[in-house]
């Protein structure tokens, strides 16, 4: 399973945005000099994260962007699923019901089960806040 770079930049924008939270709006612009990333992607990501409810945009002359909660409430695996869709490794393990037809005779689907688990164990468990609050040195995005 490989996590895109639309995925991986929205984490950073949003790490990005409570990092340089004042109470005031953040421009994109600021933001992609910062990150050293495209303005026109984090465009494209910010209308994502924004339609979602995960972002503030205000139009303006002191128009930009902040997040719509604290930190804490927003999950890596909350933002990679909105950019990603499902982190399951395989169809089989990605909803409620396994519609494959060799479910029963399958002798790896616990294999793929353990690994989904492990990928949500994760991503679900680390929020934007933990991120921030460990300092640029000690993770990588």
């Amino acid at each position: 399973m490989k996590i895109s770079t639309k995925g991986r930049y929205a984490v950073r924008l949003m790490v990005d945005l409570a990092q340089n939270n004042t109470g005031e709006n953040i421009s994109l612009k600021d933001v992609a000099k910062r990150q050293n990333l495209s303005l026109k992607y984090l465009e494209q990501i910010i209308t994502l994260l924004t339609k979602s409810g995960y972002v503030i945009s205000t139009r303006g002359s002191n128009g930009g962007y902040r997040l719509a909660q604290k930190p804490e409430d927003y999950t890596v695996g909350m933002i990679l699923r909105l950019t990603e869709g499902s982190l399951a490794p395989v169809a089989c393990v990605e909803g409620d019901v396994n519609e494959c037809p060799r479910k029963d005779d399958c002798c790896t689907i616990f294999v793929w089960k353990k690994l989904y688990k492990a990928i949500c164990d994760v991503v679900d468990n680390i929020t934007i806040a933990d991120i921030v609050n460990m300092g640029a040195d000690n993770y990588i995005i």
